[in-house]
């Protein structure tokens, strides 16, 4: 017998690459979620320069309605007076 499956049939063929393929997914998926947390994670607030983070959260709630316009003017200048 020069050739021997080691008593694995066609079952046990199919079922090693399934699962070899399985894997490879795994890894594939494992790396891009590394990727994009690093992206989600450089832009957070630790990102910026200190300065403008608290003007671009105020623009962002002001964009989505949570503040009006005169809170959002009043709030404005107060971030932008030198301290």
């Amino acid at each position: 017998m020069m050739w021997s499956n080691n008593g694995m049939g066609w079952g046990g063929w199919i079922m090693m690459t399934v699962g070899m393929l399985g894997f490879w997914a795994l890894v594939v998926v494992a790396v891009l979620a590394l990727i994009r947390g690093g992206r989600l994670n450089q832009s957070g607030p630790s990102a910026g320069s200190g300065y403008d983070d608290p003007l671009r959260v105020l623009d962002e709630r002001f964009a989505r309605g949570e503040i009006d316009l005169e809170d959002y003017q009043a709030r404005r200048a107060l971030l932008r007076k030198p301290r």
